[in-house]
């Protein structure tokens, strides 16, 4: 084994000396463009990460070529891994790139010596980059260099701009959802002396990228160049992800080859002598063979197929539903399918600048629809989380189906690009949780009145209008969105499920946000309409008092203790004193009757005992004045149920985050549920 090693360690050693020799003769014109070496760890000559080094370079030239112009791979084992990549500048010269890779890598020790990292150019022909550390997936938008016309400039800035932008943003969107992550196009404008121009571009990523990351980078770049090359007829950026330019009035030609074809066979020479049994013997064992390897074949391919079937279903959470929905869309009876590259466009590349809220499983971001004429918000689903892509199948199952005045609509949807994106009508005012908590600015009581009323009329349609019950799940104020005249509109469906009428409750793993979940619901699992209505109960107090659902009661002589709202409510109901609990920032601008009628309505709704609870009409009809005030006990009630015997789920996540960026994510384990539940069962 020690042999074996020395004997590799001499080979690597030779070979570095021959590629040296090689930069010389071929690579004389390759040299290094400011690279970029690692400061902190060197290898050392004969050590296993000069070995992998070595090998990954002698095979990456020809396989970025092979591979039309890219390729990243690995050699070795930790902690002696190395990482690698290599690409061709798909604008400039084939044949140069080859020579650039086998050039460059050949030349890696000299360029970097004992670096245990390098990224180099090399003479805007290619790039290579190895690492210790992976880098493949995530985009690095650092700008390397630029390259420009240092004596060639546009006279009519503001239309050059404006033709760039819109030029570079098209193949921007285009190069992110192409195969090889590449596009160019050109696009005609007249400057302000009324002479016709013609503009070209292109723009290339690194084949390691997804299309999201891709269009991060190339945004970026454009951004970039918008600034630092304002007036030049030719610019372009480079970077170690991406790469973009555009010039004006000389076209730009992308000089990767295409994919090679196979060659047919020559045809086979035939003796006229090849006859007889001896050429039978040769012929019926041919045919046996080939037949019994096209079998193994087909049975191969099928194994294949079905295997990746299966990761593609585990992947995507199995939308087994996907091709009916998307019948339904083309059909025009609900949301329409929209091109990835259409969204990251409206949103700017889904810039930050953009960015509306932050929720549990993903961000959520302002956008213009420029051929709908439409402002939007868009839900940009975490690729990462599983539960995240349930929440995106669960929306577009459910919600799509569904019209109502007080429920966000659901516009569209889109699962290219490798990302889940749900687009929803855009609401200017946000969502209910900042206006009822906004120390600057109260929300009038009037406002808070009518918010109520529209959640219920919300409620009342799924829970009793519709052809199914749909239970939410997971009610609480950053999930109640505000259009311009601050009426409510239900959004958020991820949790939700579909439940038949004649079905009273349904057990699953807990799912909601703590505070506002049925705290019967938290013990035994089983959640229903009525929990939707427990969380009604204790929303419709948060917008009565101000506060949220754990009060923090001061003291003057203990320490402060915290209270459930629901608790807090009821002994002050107890005490004769309910008006008491509004919100001191309204300073008494209301109505006290119908304070207090919302404020006993919302006990009710979230009576400890479920069976004691109102259906969500019930409560609107007390809201609406269509019925009398129901008589509740003056101490709240002890709930009596037993947790199931049999194991339940016990980890939630608690989706304190949502699209009104509410708060922050967490998850809560079975101890924390309980002992909440117990809390307001006391």
């Amino acid at each position: 084994m020690v042999h074996q090693r020395s004997f590799l360690i001499l080979l690597t050693v030779v070979s570095s000396l021959a590629g040296a020799g090689v930069v010389v003769v071929i690579g004389q014109n390759y040299t290094p463009h400011e690279p970029y070496c690692s400061t902190t760890g060197k290898y050392t000559t004969g050590s296993q990460y000069q070995v992998n080094l070595f090998k990954l370079m002698s095979e990456l030239p020809s396989s970025a070529i092979a591979n039309r112009g890219f390729q990243h791979g690995t050699a070795g084992v930790a902690p002696d891994s190395v990482f690698g990549l290599a690409m061709c500048y798909a604008d400039l010269n084939w044949t140069a790139c080859g020579n650039c890779l086998r050039a460059g890598a050949a030349s890696v020790q000299q360029t970097c010596p004992f670096g245990r990292e390098m990224k180099s150019f090399y003479d805007e022909a290619c790039f290579l980059r190895y690492s210790d550390t992976p880098f493949a997936s995530v985009a690095d938008i650092d700008i390397a260099f630029y390259e420009r016309s240092l004596d060639s400039f546009v006279a009519d800035i503001k239309s050059f701009n404006a033709t760039r932008w819109e030029l570079m943003t098209r193949l921007t969107a285009e190069a992110s959802v192409s195969s090889l992550l590449l596009a160019n196009g050109s696009q005609g404008y007249r400057d302000s002396q009324g002479v016709d121009q013609v503009l070209y571009g292109f723009a290339q990523c690194t084949r390691d990228l997804n299309a999201s990351e891709c269009y991060r980078c190339l945004a970026n770049f454009l951004a970039d160049i918008s600034v630092s090359l304002p007036n030049n007829t030719y610019g372009s950026a480079m970077g170690y992800s991406c790469y973009l330019g555009c010039s004006v009035g000389e076209e730009i030609s992308l000089t990767i080859p295409p994919p090679a074809v196979a060659e047919p066979p020559p045809p086979s020479s035939t003796s006229s002598h090849s006859s007889g049994p001896a050429a039978s013997l040769v012929v019926g064992v041919s045919v046996g063979c080939a037949v019994f390897v096209i079998c193994v074949g087909i049975s191969i391919w099928f194994l294949l197929r079905r295997r990746r079937q299966k990761d593609i279903a585990q992947e995507l959470d199995v939308f087994d539903e996907e091709d009916a929905l998307e019948d339904d869309f083309e059909k025009g009876t609900g949301p329409r399918r929209f091109r990835y590259r259409d969204l990251a466009i409206a949103t700017r590349f889904f810039s930050d600048e953009e960015k509306l809220g932050e929720g549990g499983f993903g961000s959520v971001y302002h956008g213009y629809l420029k051929d709908m004429d439409l402002h939007v918000a868009i839900k940009r689903v975490s690729k990462t989380s599983k539960q995240g892509r349930k929440e995106y199948i669960s929306e577009v199952r459910i919600i799509s189906r569904l019209r109502h005045r007080n429920l966000v609509q659901l516009i569209g949807w889109c699962h290219g690009g490798g990302e889940l994106l749900l687009v929803y009508e855009f609401m200017p005012n946000g969502s209910l949780d900042a206006k009822i908590h906004n120390t600057n600015k109260v929300l009038p009581w009037a406002h808070r009145h009518e918010i109520m009323l529209g959640i219920g009329s919300a409620l009342l349609y799924l829970h009793q209008d519709w052809e199914q019950c749909v239970v939410h799940r997971d009610i609480k104020p950053s999930n109640v969105m505000l259009d311009l005249s601050f009426n409510a509109k239900l959004g958020d469906f991820g949790l939700a499920r579909l439940v038949d009428h004649d079905r009273e409750s349904h057990t699953t793993a807990l799912a909601g946000t703590m505070g506002y979940m049925d705290p019967e619901c938290m013990v035994t699992g089983s959640t229903s309409a009525i929990s939707d209505v427990y969380s009604f109960g204790v929303v419709a107090l948060e917008i009565a008092c101000g506060r949220r659902p754990i009060v923090v009661l001061h003291q003057e002589i203990k320490e402060p203790t915290t209270m459930h709202l629901v608790q807090w409510v009821w002994d002050l109901y107890g005490c004769g004193r309910i008006v008491d609990a509004a919100d001191a920032r309204l300073n008494g601008d209301f109505d006290n009757q119908e304070m207090e009628r919302v404020m006993i309505t919302a006990l009710w709704c979230a009576h400890p005992d479920r069976r004691l609870r109102p259906s969500i009409r019930q409560a609107v009809n007390v809201l609406r004045l269509e019925a009398p005030l129901p008589v509740l006990p003056a101490a709240m009630p002890v709930a009596t149920f037993v947790p199931p015997g049999r194991g339940f789920p016990s980890d939630f996540v608690d989706l304190t985050g949502s699209s009104g960026g509410s708060g922050g994510t967490g998850t809560t384990r079975s101890s924390a549920v309980l002992n909440e539940a117990s809390s307001l069962l006391r």
